[in-house]
């Protein structure tokens, strides 16, 4: 929204709301949000539930996955997990990756459905196929511990990259303690990935943590492979800075 023109909540509800009336699914889907999040109307969680409902029921994906959302927070619409998964699901069969990871995650802990490691990892794998960093970086762990599927440090390591890579520091810190810690041992790479996580940590305690273990990832490195990686790290922030 604004695009070429300044940014004005209250006119996008008004144009959104006639295009909605005559029943236009990507309209009422903004009028939901706009809702939902107060933005040029005042913020009514039942109405923003209203009209995901009159989107979703058209099967667009995006309302369907934010009702999921509504009914999982009880936010215009009473808790419900069994109906946050009902959406969840609707919207992750049509692809929508965040609604496929966070189907997996309910397949997970059994919120909603049945515990089910199988379709947990099922969902997951969907959503971290598409690019969803939380999903790819989960499905890692999954196989680095061997939960739901067969303990596989090698793929652990595949999945943790692709979410590393992009900036994920759950990912970077679980990614330099696979190479600091199992079998795939390489303390440059434990060095690197360590080194941006704790550079991206938002939690004191937890950035303490690990540039506690990047150091002694360093201490295990040549002058020269140190000098390398830090090098490596200063390039990796400099690209990832300059990303609008």
């Amino acid at each position: 929204m604004g695009d070429g023109l300044p940014q004005d909540y209250a006119q996008a509800a008004l144009w959104y709301r006639k295009a909605a009336e005559q029943g236009n699914a990507h309209a009422e889907d903004h009028l939901g949000y706009l809702y939902e999040h107060g933005r040029g109307v005042p913020q009514d969680y039942a109405q923003a539930a209203l009209w995901y409902r009159k989107a979703a029921d058209q099967g667009y994906a995006l309302a369907q996955s934010l009702l999921g959302e509504l009914y999982s927070n009880g936010r215009g619409v009473p808790q419900d997990y069994v109906q946050a998964a009902l959406w969840y699901r609707r919207a992750a069969e049509q692809g929508d990756a965040s609604a496929q990871g966070t189907l997996g995650f309910l397949y997970d802990i059994g919120e909603g459905v049945p515990q089910d490691d199988a379709q947990s990892v099922f969902w997951y794998r969907k959503a971290a196929e598409q690019g969803d960093a939380d999903a790819q970086w989960t499905l890692g762990y999954w196989y680095e511990q061997g939960k739901g599927l067969p303990q596989d440090y090698a793929q652990a390591a595949a999945w943790y990259r692709k979410a590393a890579e992009q900036g994920d520091v759950n990912a970077q810190s679980m990614l330099g303690m696979l190479y600091g810690q199992s079998v795939l041992q390489d303390y440059a790479e434990a060095y690197f990935w360590l080194d941006l996580a704790a550079a991206g940590e938002l939690h004191a305690s937890k950035a303490k943590d690990l540039a506690e273990l990047r150091d002694e990832a360093a201490s295990h490195l040549t002058p020269a492979d140190l000098s390398r990686e830090q090098e490596r790290a200063r390039k990796w922030f400099e690209a990832h800075r300059a990303k609008p």
